[in-house]
């Protein structure tokens, strides 16, 4: 399975995190969308040229979500990962739909501003203490996302917490999100060595804009 990414970007890292979890291995391709031949060759794939873009025996899925549930449903040992009991399901999916909608969108919105140098407001950095609070919530009723074990939505959602890692942002309020972080991340096979190199393109990220 060919896999069009970028290393630095959470929805990009939701995919490989859960191919790990799944035991299969992906043809991993770095991906600049922002050149302009890299770009034409992924939208012959991908009319929107986004990323992530997965391409298994000519099947081509794109958006992250539609990606790792894919995975899970063609790959699966089992339905662990993504129930198929409908009310679970539901839970797991209000999630998913929570990061892309509140949570993550409101990190990377931050972000954006933060690497042209540029300073969030006061109101998008509250809209991001609700989103955190709505999540801390969550994990308070369980000791993960939406089940009473690991699915799509903790490996999800993990991204756009590490992803606050950008903005240096304090964790020490979210006493149960940091826990959860601990307990997700001991899960998924070789997590600290995927870290570091998701730290290391970030880096290398930032010094390219300076």
């Amino acid at each position: 399975m060919d896999y069009y990414y970028s290393l630095i970007s959470p929805p990009c890292q939701s995919a490989i995190l859960v191919a790990k979890k799944l035991g299969i291995t992906l043809n991993l391709k770095k991906t600049n969308i922002h050149d302009p031949v890299e770009r034409d060759a992924l939208t012959k794939l991908n009319p929107q040229h986004t990323i992530p873009t997965l391409v298994d025996n000519g099947h081509v899925v794109w958006e992250s979500y539609a990606i790792v549930t894919y995975l899970v449903e063609v790959y699966g040992k089992d339905d662990t990962l993504y129930p198929k009991d409908p009310k679970v399901r539901s839970v797991v999916n209000q999630r998913l739909f929570f990061d892309i909608g509140t949570l993550y969108k409101q990190i990377i919105d931050i972000i954006h501003l933060v690497v042209k140098k540029e300073q969030p407001t006061d109101e998008q950095m509250e809209k991001l203490k609700k989103a955190m609070d709505l999540l801390e919530h969550f994990l308070t009723e369980r000791s993960y996302a939406a089940a009473d074990h690991l699915t799509v939505a903790d490996i999800c959602l993990l991204g756009s917490v590490t992803a606050l890692n950008w903005l240096k942002y304090d964790l020490e309020p979210f006493p149960h999100i940091k826990g959860w972080v601990a307990r997700v991340t001991g899960e998924i096979p070789d997590y600290a060595e995927f870290r570091k190199d998701v730290e290391e393109a970030t880096k290398a990220y930032v010094v390219s804009k300076k």
